[in-house]
């Protein structure tokens, strides 16, 4: 069966990581392109799915960056909006085992931009999933824009959205608030233990999957880091062990499960719908899939997800 298109909405950031420097007065900083929906539409690219990118790119030394990069991996970008605005930037520091805190940059920035008429005109005609989420779900002024977006494709294309609350620049009210209209928009929800515990504090996944099951979405994968993955659909839940790997850090790695998720799910034709011909036999090996790719963005540095060779040679090694 020939797999559709995936189209993926939302933010590209650039993110700082910081290096060693040459003198106790400078700072280093190494800057990769990132952003949860970007690191996603390059996942699924490099993982062989169609993936088209709706971006507001700016001209800027980063938004070149961004380009050069989504281009790169084999994004589509024929409708992204070439932005007056600067980039967004993210600064990284590293703790101990790898996880990231950032401090943004993000005032007026191109990516919370968006207009009703430059979504408009994007053709969704061979598009099997809308995915989106993450900071453009929720700054204004284009996160209400986004939403509308949605609403229009949900008719036509499975709609999957990734919360990845950034409580630094958005309260994690405002999600809270936005949530349960989310739900009822989306087939499918994905989001991280870290959000869950900032979405619905103190509340079990388990809890928390039948909560959004009741406010409309059928399928709920909560990711949990090196305890893999809880996944319940329609209510009916299964649990998948993270895949074994060294860790260097783990940015992007939500981001890349989401995109081995949809990419598995697209490749065996059950996009496009309300997923109803979707199994839990089907989530099971689709969760497996996406720890694998996370598995691989966490070995190396930065978000920089694997190439679909990259997951034949894991399999073969035997880490599948």
């Amino acid at each position: 069966m020939s797999q559709r298109q995936i189209t993926v909405l939302g933010e590209c950031v650039a993110d700082a990581f910081t290096e060693p420097a040459n003198a106790s007065n400078e700072l280093a900083l190494r800057v990769l392109p990132g952003g949860g929906p970007a690191n996603t539409a390059v996942a699924l690219a490099r993982l062989g799915t169609s993936a088209r990118f709706l971006a507001r790119l700016s001209g800027d030394v980063f938004g070149r960056l961004f380009r050069a990069h989504l281009e790169a991996s084999g994004v589509d970008l024929s409708y992204a909006v070439a932005a007056a605005e600067p980039s967004t930037l993210a600064v990284a520091e590293l703790d101990a085992a790898g996880q990231a805190a950032f401090s943004f940059h993000a005032q007026n920035t191109a990516d919370w931009q968006w207009t009703s008429g430059e979504l408009a005109r994007v053709d969704l005609s061979e598009t099997a999933c809308v995915h989106t989420g993450s900071l453009a779900l929720v700054r204004e002024p284009g996160g209400l824009v986004v939403e509308e977006f949605l609403a229009a494709a949900a008719p036509r294309a499975t709609i999957s959205i990734d919360p990845n609350v950034r409580p630094l620049l958005v309260h994690p009210e405002v999600y809270r608030a936005r949530l349960a209209q989310w739900c009822g928009l989306a087939d499918i929800l994905r989001l991280s233990g870290d959000d869950l515990e900032l979405l619905l504090p103190g509340t079990p996944p388990e809890q928390a999957c039948d909560t959004w099951h009741a406010a409309g979405v059928r399928l709920v994968v909560i990711t949990l880091g090196a305890d893999g993955a809880l996944a319940s659909l329609d209510g009916e839940r299964l649990r998948v062990p993270a895949v074994a790997t060294r860790v260097v850090d783990t940015v992007g790695a939500g981001d890349s499960f989401a995109a081995g998720l949809l990419h598995h799910l697209g490749a065996r034709g059950l996009l496009g719908g309300r997923l109803a011909d979707l199994g839990l036999g089907d989530v099971a090996e689709a969760c497996r899939f996406g720890t694998r790719v996370a598995a691989l963005t966490c070995s190396v540095a930065g978000p920089n997800p694997p190439w679909q060779d990259q997951l034949a040679q894991l399999t073969a090694a035997g880490g599948a």
